[in-house]
């Protein structure tokens, strides 16, 4: 059975930091690009960082680039989003998204349930 479990979520002051974390079980770790996307009420759901294997580059949309760092520790199946420096507009339901496709094109995709980011003072 495929899991993605975030945490890490929660309330933080502006110009704070939080750890995301999302531990997987499932498939196959190793061969697939992990990402996180987030979704604020009332906004479409956007890419925000994504890292993959092996993990010497990641890519961040332009507004984190910065301030988020994506990682993962393949031994532990899990992928990370560190957020510094927080700004109210950062505040999002943030989910982890495991990607890969293989030589014929075809896409496979799991998504987990998303964790809470509220930025405010």
């Amino acid at each position: 059975q495929v899991q993605l479990v975030e945490s890490g979520g929660g309330l933080v002051q502006p110009g704070g930091s939080l750890r995301l974390s999302c531990e997987t079980s499932g498939f196959a770790f190793h061969d697939f690009v992990m990402k996180w996307y987030r979704q604020a009420p009332g906004k479409e759901r956007e890419f925000v960082a994504g890292v993959g294997n092996p993990a010497f580059r990641a890519d961040y949309t332009e507004s984190v680039r910065g301030r988020f760092t994506a990682s993962r520790d393949d031994t532990r199946r899990t992928a990370y989003l560190q957020i510094n420096i927080l700004r109210p507009e950062d505040a999002a339901v943030y989910y982890c998204n495991a990607r890969s496709e293989d030589l014929d094109g075809r896409i496979t995709e799991y998504w987990g349930q998303g964790t809470q980011v509220t930025v405010s003072s």
